[in-house]
């Protein structure tokens, strides 16, 4: 059945400040209070704020580590099965497993695997594509882009009530607090 949040389609509510330092405030506050499930958007970098929102690390690192081992693995693996199995030929008297000649691909395989686990890691953990989010019905919220900042908290969020973080937010002095539909 889920909760009333999912039922009556309230995605959270979104509290508009005028600077980078209102927002990290807001931000480092509402993790304090025990908010987890938010998001703050920015128009410029704001130094601090993904830890404020509790970000710790990404898996993109280990992720893209993987996939440049396997690519090393998988081109050095081809070249081996090529020289010693598939085709075999010997050139001057070297041994079938001559390694060195398999360094270029071994090397292009492994850039090559690690650039696009990179590229497709990041769009799933980012859930990209995504042409629709429920913050786009907030006409206020085409300012992120330009010169406003914004920190919402998620109705998923356990913590989560209505009225409790509207007022939690309200308290942080904001230009405004919106309340945000799905």
């Amino acid at each position: 059945m889920g909760t009333y949040w999912e039922q009556y389609g309230l995605y959270g509510v979104m509290a508009e400040f005028a600077d980078s330092e209102q927002l990290l405030h807001a931000a480092r506050e509402a993790y304090a209070a025990g908010y987890r499930k938010m998001d703050a958007y920015s128009p410029l970098p704001v130094d601090g704020l993904a830890e404020a929102i509790g970000f710790r690390r990404n898996l993109v690192s280990p992720l893209v580590l993987a996939g440049g081992i396997l690519g090393a693995c998988g081109g050095f693996g081809l070249m081996y099965w090529i020289s010693v199995i598939a085709y075999p030929f010997n050139v001057a008297g070297r041994a079938m497993n001559s390694w060195p000649a398999y360094i270029p691909i071994t090397f292009e395989c492994t850039v090559l695997a690690a650039a696009l686990t990179a590229m497709f890691g990041m769009f799933a953990l980012n859930g990209l594509p995504m042409p629709y989010h429920p913050l786009f019905n907030v006409a206020k919220f085409a300012r992120a882009s330009t010169d406003r900042f914004f920190l919402c908290i998620e109705a998923d969020d356990p913590k989560f009530d209505r009225e409790g973080a509207k007022t939690f937010l309200n308290e942080l002095n904001p230009i405004e607090v919106t309340e945000v539909e799905k």
